[in-house]
């Protein structure tokens, strides 16, 4: 008898399998807990992401108690500040570029964001994420210019045509999505003009904006409460939440066998999780196989691309539904390397824990030089920076300057060599040498995680034709 068929009869009516007459009855428990445990291991890899993703939709849209609340589906919240260590629901915040947020709700009508024209030397981007935490798309510098312009953004069942005055519409694969804004920053003394730049973004609903009667209302959601500990042992019925709002519409033919797949364990689309009687053998399987799936995208994390001068360079960890061509388990990598990551066109991401001769940074046992050449500065269209997070938590770190990156607008302010390279000093007490101390990235007491981004990269950046230079030991 095949194991799929083994499977669905232990589970129906929650039978024992251990229970079986004879022999019989251990090799179908074995066979039936060997699939329970695969299918648990799949969908743990595949719903990570999405339960990452749902955590902060509901800090920032649902609860307001929240300390990361941040507005309504459907309208915006500008940020007039830069990321600080208090800001824990993202791990791997920027904090070179002004955040505005939406969550949108594309149930009922498309939603609309307008952007003003914004002066050439600024780049901004509007990354736009589904549930499935696929960028389905950009607005900005980049991608659309830095002119005036409105942008519907849609629910992927909607079939209608472009209205008059919209840009262009885009097309989500999930009925809520969220529309994540940068606005570069050149410094603390700019944000007064960031204020302005985001006073001018708006979003409206499709009827709002065309001054149409708006469609009926989509029914209120019974959104449950995002648990972090219940999130860890139980993903399954987050996951079989977030699912009635993702559907399989897009690549049907990937998603439908899954969720079939999910469905014998108990996962299905608006149904509290388990939808079936489980026995408690398969329970524990199906626990066994939540704990394989988490190791296995957290293997993967530190395993993605290739290793230069210690930094972990890849491109395509994040990306749209066409370009991770159905890889759940590098979507759940990159989810956990820095959720909300952007398409590597859009900013390129080295990364780094270790030195150049491939030891663990850490800000307790030693001090680190980061320099980079005159002629070797990371090539980009728009801005770079290299970003200090703890080891352990992968946030930004207090520190005594309240410095939690250097980047490209600071060069005016660092001290170059003589021969025009910069060297960044990264320790965690403050240097006494001048120079030093101008360029110094505070570090933790600690393991040590850091971040470049090249916003709107070169080209030389993608080819390989430029590399990140090692972190040295200072001796």
């Amino acid at each position: 008898m095949h194991a799929g068929k083994l499977l669905s009869l232990a589970l129906g009516a929650g039978l024992a399998v251990s229970s079986f007459p004879g022999g019989v009855g251990s090799a179908v428990a074995q066979s039936a807990s060997e699939e329970a445990t695969s299918i648990a291991e799949q969908a743990a890899i595949y719903g990570l992401p999405m339960v990452m993703n749902y955590s902060v939709l509901y800090q920032f849209a649902v609860d307001k108690t929240s300390s990361q609340y941040k507005a309504p589906f459907n309208q915006i919240h500008n940020e007039a500040s830069l990321a600080s260590p208090a800001d824990t629901a993202i791990v791997t915040p920027n904090s070179d570029t002004a955040y505005s947020f939406v969550w949108m709700d594309l149930r009922a009508e498309p939603i609309v964001l307008c952007v003003p024209k914004i002066e050439e030397s600024r780049y901004y981007s509007i990354q736009l994420v589904s549930l499935y935490t696929y960028n389905f798309g950009y607005i900005g510098s980049r991608a659309t210019g830095n002119d005036a312009g409105c942008y519907a953004i849609a629910g992927p069942k909607w079939n209608g045509e472009k209205p008059d005055g919209i840009e262009k519409v885009i097309q989500s694969g999930s009925d809520f999505a969220f529309a994540n804004y940068r606005t570069q920053v050149f410094g603390p003394s700019d944000l007064n003009n960031v204020k302005a730049v985001q006073a001018e973004y708006s979003v409206e609903t499709l009827s709002e904006h065309m001054k149409t009667e708006a469609p009926a209302s989509s029914p209120a959601v019974a959104w449950p409460k995002f648990e972090a500990e219940k999130a860890k042992k139980d993903p399954f019925s987050y996951l079989s939440f977030i699912l009635q709002f993702a559907p399989p519409i897009a690549e049907a033919e990937v998603e439908k066998p899954l969720r079939e797949k999910f469905a014998k364990i108990g996962i299905e689309a608006g149904k509290p999780f388990p939808s079936i009687e489980l026995s408690d053998e398969m329970k524990a399987a199906v626990a066994n196989g939540i704990r394989a799936g988490v190791e296995k995208a957290e293997a993967k994390k530190s395993d993605v691309g290739q290793v230069v001068n210690g930094w972990q360079v890849s491109q395509g960890l994040f990306g749209d539904r066409q370009m991770l061509k159905g890889d759940y388990l590098l979507r759940a990598a990159a989810a956990l390397v820095g959720l909300y990551g952007n398409d590597s066109k859009e900013a390129f991401y080295p990364l780094t824990r270790k030195d150049g001769g491939g030891n663990e940074l850490d800000g307790s046992k030693s001090d680190y030089a980061l320099t980079f050449p005159a002629d070797g500065f990371p090539p980009v269209n728009a801005f770079w920076s290299v970003t200090m997070y703890d080891g352990k938590t992968q946030l930004l770190i207090r520190n005594p300057i309240n410095r939690y990156l250097i980047n490209s607008p600071m060069l005016p302010d660092m001290q170059k060599n003589e021969d025009g390279s910069l060297t960044l000093s990264i320790q965690h007490e403050e240097p006494t040498d001048a120079k030093a101390k101008a360029n110094w990235l505070p570090a933790p007491d600690g393991p040590i995680y850091i971040v470049m981004r090249l916003y709107w990269p070169k080209a030389e950046a993608l080819n390989g034709s430029w590399e990140p230079p090692a972190i040295e030991v200072v001796q």
